[in-house]
C-alpha cells in the first residue's frame, strides 16, 4: 500500500431516467422510485417492452445542434454527465497533458448503426465507434493526456473507472474523468435480449418489472443513460480544499472462462474479483459495511452473485443493495451509475433498499435492504459488476475521513 497515490471523488454526473443528476437519483433509490415503463422501441410501435428510458432528454446548453446532429445519442449522454461531473468538482486543476479520460460503454452507438444501415451518411463510422464519447468529452475538456475506452459488455463502467484509478496511482495522470455510457433502446437490441430469456418482455406491472433476487424474477430491464466520477489525486485535492465525496481504495479483476454468457454457477469468479478488490484496498470482508450487488434479475446472474457474496461475507452478513430495481439495467453504464450511488452510499452513510423485493430467492443467503434506507457506519463499501463474456469488476470507496 505504500508509495501509491490516493484516489478521491471529487465529481458526480448522471443522467438516467431514474434521476438526472445524482441528488435525484439518490431520491429515486430511497423511495424505491422505478423509473421503468412501458417503451416502443420503434415508431411503429410494434415493440414494446419494459424499459428506464430517458424521453424528456436534451443536450441543449452541453452541446450545439451541429455537434449533437453528429453524435450518437449515448455520447450525447455522456457529454451531459461527465460536464457536470467536472462542474461539481470545481473544475480540472491540472494541466491538459495530466488530465485523462476513460469511458466504458458495451455497445457504442448502436441507435446511429441500426438507423444507417443501409444508407449511412458521412458521419456513420464515427457516430457509432466505441471511442467517440473518449473523444467528445477530451475535446470538450480539454484532455491531451490519456483517453481510453473499454468495453466489457456490463463490466465496462466498472472497469472504467477502476482503470482510471490505476492510471493515477502510477503516475499517468492526475485528474481522470471516467465513467460510462450507453443509450441500446433500439428494436434490434430489444428482440435480440427478449428472445434470448435474458430480458422481461411482458409483466402485470411494468415499473416493478426488475425484481432481482425476488423468485419471481423475469429478467433484466434495459436502461439507456450516462454516468461520470472525476477522480483526482488525493493530496491534490486536498491541497486545494476540494470536497471529497469518497475515496477509491481498491479494484478487482477477473475472468470466469467459463461461458459467454452465463456466469459460473458457484460464482467463483466473482467471488475472486471481491477478494481482489478487497486485498487492493488494504481491506478484509469483515470490514465492508455494505454491497451494491450487480442484481441483474436474471436467475443465473443472482445465484451465482449470491453464492459469491455468501461464501466471502457469510450468509446474511452484510448489507445488499440491487439498484437495477429501480434503474434498469444500462448494460456498459451500468456499473459507472453503481460507482456514482456506491460513493453516495458511503458520503451518506446508507444502504438505500431494493425496490420490488416481495419473496427472496430461498437460493440467495443475503441480508437485502428492503423497505427504507439503512444505516450503515463508515467503512469500505464494495460495488460488483459480473458481465457477458465471464468479465468480472469490482471497486471499493470509503470516506474520505478513513
Amino acid at each position: 500500500m505504500t508509495g501509491r497515490h490516493g484516489v478521491a471523488v471529487t465529481g458526480l454526473g448522471v443522467r438516467s431516467a431514474a434521476g438526472a443528476t445524482p441528488e435525484e437519483l439518490w431520491e429515486s433509490l430511497l423511495d424505491c422510485r422505478s423509473a421503468i415503463s412501458l417503451h416502443p422501441f420503434d415508431d411503429e410501435g410494434s415493440v414494446v417492452h419494459p424499459a428506464s428510458a430517458m424521453t424528456r432528454f436534451d443536450p441543449a446548453g452541453y452541446l450545439s445542434p451541429k455537434e449533437t446532429r453528429r453524435a450518437d445519442r449515448s455520447v450525447q449522454l455522456a457529454v451531459c454527465a461527465a460536464v457536470d461531473a467536472v462542474a461539481d468538482a470545481g473544475g480540472l486543476h491540472v494541466a491538459p497533458g495530466r488530465r485523462a479520460v476513460v469511458t466504458g460503454t458495451g455497445y457504442g452507438g448502436v441507435i446511429s448503426q441500426e438507423d444507417g444501415i443501409g444508407h449511412p451518411d458521412v458521419l456513420y463510422a464515427p457516430r457509432l465507434m466505441h471511442n467517440a464519447g473518449a473523444y467528445w468529452i477530451s475535446a470538450r475538456l480539454g484532455v491531451t493526456g490519456p483517453s481510453l475506452t473499454i468495453s466489457t459488455a456490463c463490466a465496462s463502467g466498472t472497469h472504467a473507472v477502476g482503470e482510471a484509478m490505476q492510471m493515477i496511482r502510477a503516475g499517468g495522470a492526475d485528474v481522470v474523468v471516467a465513467g460510462g455510457h450507453d443509450s441500446p433502446l433500439t428494436p434490434t437490441t430489444a428482440l435480440a435480449f427478449g428472445r434470448a430469456g435474458a430480458m422481461v418482455t411482458e409483466c402485470e406491472d411494468p415499473a416493478s418489472a426488475s425484481r432481482p433476487f425476488d423468485v419471481g424474477r423475469r429478467g433484466f430491464v434495459l436502461a439507456e443513460g450516462a454516468a461520470f466520477l472525476v477522480l483526482e489525486r488525493l493530496d491534490l485535492a486536498r491541497a486545494r480544499g476540494a470536497r471529497i465525496h469518497a475515496t477509491l481504495t481498491g479494484y478487482g479483476r477477473t475472468s470466469d472462462a467459463h461461458h459467454l454468457t452465463a456466469p459460473h454457477p458457484d460464482g467463483a469468479g466473482a467471488r475472486a474479483c471481491m477478494e481482489q478488490a478487497l486485498a487492493d484496498a488494504g481491506t478484509s470482508a469483515d470490514a465492508v459495511t455494505h454491497v451494491n450487488a450487480h442484481g441483474t434479475g436474471t436467475e443465473l446472474n443472482d445465484v451465482a452473485e449470491a453464492r459469491a457474496i455468501s461464501a466471502l461475507f457469510g450468509p446474511r452478513v452484510v448489507p445488499v443493495t440491487a439498484p437495477k430495481a429501480v434503474t434498469g439495467h444500462g448494460l456498459g453504464l451500468a456499473g459507472a451509475l453503481e460507482a456514482v450511488i456506491t460513493v453516495m452510499s458511503v458520503r451518506e452513510g446508507l444502504a438505500p433498499p431494493t425496490a420490488h423485493l416481495t419473496r427472496l430467492d430461498p437460493r440467495c443467503e443475503l441480508d437485502l435492504v428492503t423497505g427504507e434506507a439503512r444505516k450503515i457506519p463508515d467503512g469500505p463499501v464494495i460495488s460488483n459488476s459480473f458481465a457477458f463474456g465471464g468479465h468480472n469488476a469490482c471497486v471499493v470507496f470509503d470516506s474520505p475521513h478513513g
